[in-house]
This record gives C-alpha cells, sequence and structure tokens, in this order.
C-alpha cells in the first residue's frame, strides 16, 4: 500500500495495480543499474583476462608465442581485488548519492559510474574503462527485453493450456457460428475455442523468435567502431573481438550484433513490439467473443461470489475482466507507432532523440502484455458456459438453417426440388415475419409439420433438426488440432503449468 506521500505524485496504473511483481522487477531501477554493475564487472573481468586462465583454439594455434606475449594476450592492468571489490558492492547501490550525482553531472551513467567508485575506491581506475553510456544502456535494455519475453512466455503457454482444456472439454457441444455476427451455421464451443487457440500458438512461436533472435551488442564504442577498444589493445584486432566474444558469453547471449552505430540498430524494437502488439491483438478479439457472448448469456468470465458488477444496477454481470483486456490491448497496440517513428527518424549514427520515448514504450509494453495474460489466465481459468441458453438458441435459428436438409429428403421421398423449395421459402418469409415483426418464437417447423406437403417426412423431422448433425467435423477437428499441434507447443513448458495468478480487480 502506497504511503500518503506517493499518492501526491502519478504512479503509472501498469505498476500499481496490474503488472506482475517479477515483470516489474524486470524494468525497476534497481534491476537496470545491478545489471549496469554486473556489465562493469564483465567488462573487467574480460580486460583483465589472460588465455592461461581461460582456454582458446587461439592458444593452441598460436603455441610460438613467447611467454611473454601469452602473459599479455588481452589482459589488461586489473587486478583480482579490483574485480572482488566491484563484486562486493554489486547490489548494494546508493541510490541517493546516485540521484545527486545525476543532479550535478545530468549524466546518469557518469552518476552511477562516480557512485559504484564511491565504495570500490581500489577498482575506481577501472570501471567503465574504454566503454560509452551505451555498453551499459543498451545492452542492460537488451537483457531486459530477453528476460521480458523469458517471463511473458510461460504466462502465454498457461493461457493457451487452460484454453485447450476448455476446448477439450466442449469439443463436441454444438453451438451457433457467426458470420458478420449473424448465424450462418452450427459450429462446437470447442471449436470455437481452437479458433482463438490458434492466434495464441502463433503469438508463442513470434515471441519466441523476437527472443531467440535477440543478439548482444557488446562493446563497439562511440560509432560502433570499437576504436576506443583498439586502442586499449594496441591496435590487437584480435584481442578486441575476443573481449567481445568473452561479454557476449558472460551476459548469456549467443551472438552479439556484429554492426552497431552508437546504439544497437532500432529496428530490434520493433522487432520486438511488434510481437507483442500482435499478442494485443490476438487478446482484444478473444475478449471481444467472450463479451459478444456474454451478451447472449452463452458464456461467461468468472465471476466471484460477493463481486458487484454495477453501482446501479444489482442485478448485472459486467464482463470486466475482457473488458479490461481489451482496453489494455488497445494500448499495446497503440505503443507500436513509437519504435517505428523512432527507428525512422534516427540520423546516421544515431541521435537522443530515441532515449526519452524508449524508457516509456519499451517497459510499457512488457508491462502491458503482462497484465494481459495474467488477467487472461484468470478468465480461461474460470469460463462458465450455459448449454440451455446455447441450445435455446441453436432452437431458434436451427429450422432456417435445416431447410436444405428438408428439401434433400422431400426429394428422396419422390419429391420435386424447386416445388419444395418455393414452399420452403414461403413458410421461412412468414415464420420470420413473426420472429421480426411481431418479436415471436421461430415457428417454421410448425408450419412444416401442418403442411400436408411435407406429411412423407414428418417422422425425420427430429432427426433432421439433430444439432450434431449441423457441426461437420468440429469435434474431430478440436480433436486432432489439440494433439498434433497444442500439446507439443506446451512441451517445454509444462514446469511452469501449475502457476495461478493473483488478480487484482
Amino acid at each position: 500500500m502506497a504511503g500518503a506521500e506517493e499518492m501526491n505524485k502519478y504512479r503509472s496504473p501498469l505498476v500499481s495495480r496490474y503488472a506482475s511483481k517479477e515483470m516489474s522487477y524486470n524494468f525497476s531501477d534497481k534491476k537496470k543499474f545491478i545489471t549496469w554493475r554486473k556489465l562493469w564487472i564483465f567488462l573487467a573481468k574480460a580486460e583483465k583476462h589472460k588465455e592461461g586462465e581461460r582456454g582458446t583454439e587461439r592458444e593452441m594455434e598460436n603455441e610460438d608465442r613467447t611467454e611473454m606475449e601469452q602473459e599479455q594476450a588481452l589482459g589488461l592492468p586489473i587486478t583480482d581485488a579490483q574485480i572482488a571489490e566491484m563484486e562486493s558492492h554489486a547490489e548494494d547501490i546508493d541510490f541517493a548519492m546516485a540521484a545527486e550525482e545525476e543532479r550535478k553531472l545530468r549524466h546518469d551513467v557518469m552518476a552511477h559510474v562516480h557512485t559504484f567508485a564511491h565504495c570500490c575506491p581500489t577498482a575506481a581506475p577501472i570501471i567503465h574503462l574504454g566503454a560509452t553510456s551505451c555498453y551499459v544502456g543498451d545492452n542492460t535494455d537488451l537483457i531486459a527485453l530477453r528476460d521480458g519475453f523469458n517471463i511473458l512466455l510461460p504466462k502465454l503457454a498457461r493461457v493457451i493450456d487452460r484454453l485447450a482444456n476448455f476446448a477439450e472439454e466442449y469439443a463436441d457441444l454444438p453451438t451457433l457460428g457467426f458470420t458478420h455476427f449473424q448465424p450462418p451455421q452450427l459450429t462446437t464451443v470447442g471449436k470455437q475455442a481452437c479458433l482463438w487457440l490458434q492466434d495464441l500458438m502463433m503469438d508463442v512461436r513470434n515471441l519466441e523468435r523476437a527472443r531467440d533472435d535477440l543478439r548482444f551488442r557488446g562493446v563497439k564504442g562511440t560509432t560502433g567502431t570499437q576504436a576506443s577498444f583498439l586502442q586499449l589493445f594496441q591496435g590487437d584486432h584480435d584481442k578486441v573481438e575476443e573481449l567481445d566474444k568473452m561479454l557476449t558469453e558472460m551476459a548469456g547471449f549467443k551472438k552479439a550484433y556484429l554492426v552497431t552505430g552508437q546504439t544497437y540498430n532500432c529496428k530490434v524494437d520493433i522487432d520486438c513490439m511488434s510481437t507483442l502488439a500482435s499478442l494485443g491483438a490476438s487478446v482484444q478479439k478473444i475478449c471481444t467473443d467472450i463479451r459478444l457472448l456474454a451478451n447472449l448469456k452463452e458464456i461467461e468470465e468468472p465471476f466471484e461470489k460477493e463481486q458487484i458488477g454495477s453501482s446501479a444496477m444489482p442485478y448485472k454481470r459486467n464482463p470486466m475482466r475482457a473488458e479490461r483486456c481489451c482496453s489494455l490491448a488497445r494500448h499495446l497496440i497503440a505503443l507500436m507507432d513509437d519504435p517505428l517513428q523512432t527507428a525512422s527518424v534516427q540520423w546516421l549514427e544515431r541521435t537522443l532523440d530515441d532515449s526519452a520515448n524508449r524508457r516509456i514504450s519499451l517497459p510499457e509494453s512488457f508491462l502491458t502484455a503482462d497484465i494481459i495474460l495474467s488477467t487472461l489466465q484468470n478468465i480461461t481459468e474460470g469460463l462458465v458456459v450455459y448449454p440451455k441458453v446455447i441450445e435455446r438458441h441453436i432452437r431458434h435459428e436451427l429450422p432456417f438453417m435445416a431447410t436444405e436438409n428438408i428439401i434433400m429428403a422431400i426429394v428422396k421421398a419422390g419429391g420435386n426440388r424447386q416445388e419444395c423449395h418455393e414452399k420452403i421459402r414461403v413458410l421461412s418469409q412468414e415464420a420470420a415475419a413473426v420472429v421480426k415483426q411481431e418479436g415471436g418464437d421461430n415457428d417454421l417447423l410448425a408450419r412444416i409439420q401442418r403442411d400436408p406437403y411435407f406429411a412423407p417426412i414428418l417422422g425425420q423431422l427430429d432427426a433432421l433438426l439433430d444439432p450434431k448433425t449441423f457441426i461437420g467435423r468440429a469435434p474431430q477437428q478440436v480433436k486432432k488440432f489439440l494433439a498434433e499441434e497444442v500439446r507439443p507447443l506446451l512441451e517445454p513448458y509444462k514446469a511452469n503449468m501449475d502457476v495461478k495468478v493473483e488478480l487484482v480487480l
């Protein structure tokens, strides 16, 4: 609970009201600045590294080097004591001092260099050696993006798992399908859920690809030429490449970008945020469908025993969870414009008009996606289906849908197709007038039963109007889809399947 002083400030609802602790921490100042310190430690370790301490293929290829050359390989004058000092202060950040330093220096990275150096006096001369601000800034962003995807993917997998269970349970339950929000034919509740699942499965693949495509920026220098590091290593290109490779491995990446400007390419942000915007589109479609079905009283999201749907109308059960998802998904989709604009206006090696925008848009994309998935998991774990309402709606529409089956039955009984078609057309128009103009029930079936023309097939009407004969291969499609595509996709995420969410309403 925020204190009274905090109530005097604007707080982003994404953090104060919605997002999970793990995603909030992923983009927190604490994690950012701890990561900066870790990156400075990695840099010192790599710059100190000597081939004798870490075997490489190059050692074996260069056995003719003198012992002195081997000793000097990569090894800048950095001591174990300096590294140990840095490691011992990796997480005890004096945020007040850093804020004061930034106020004076107007530079966030140098403020934290000074703050780190203050508690590491022995290591102070070598902290940030050869690096630019983007060494810590961009590499930390890439780590946060990677870790953000790793937080989102298990949550998305859990939503898919819950929806798959729902689809399996209702694979055979006939329901009205809708095109243009008009009911042309039946489907099943499970088949409708599979359409949602297919969208989310594409999102899993998109998020995994975006995460796996991320590379480390590494050490590239002011304009991406690595000039400062080439100078540090007295023109030894191999050492600069080895430094970049070592830092990439230390940070947990498989590759580094081979070319950058001052920053990593801003299209990387487009790639990441586009996958999240696409996820937002999927969730908004799913939750809009749920809201439409809630209006029909066929399917509802979970509703707590003491939950209030409306302050004025006690009987209402508003689909507020689905509405929240739609509301936040709209924001997630809208954020996509930011990285597109930012990438398009960068001048040559870089301009600083990316920074303020990215501080907002990147975290907000992940925080928004995070709460959307947590809310959707809550919805999919408690979806309520009302088969009797669905059945009533089917009875209301099915006589119209069954007319082709009735015509075929009459023809098989010796009747004329065109004559039967005209008979049913007239009766259908009369029944439609009762529904639309008088507000009555669909009485087409009663009209057919009263007409002597249809006497030869009256005994078949129940079978001709059995909803299960109108759902085609929907049940088989559901079972095949779940078995061959959905369940295998979830296999890597099995260890995280039982996690529950605490939803703040």
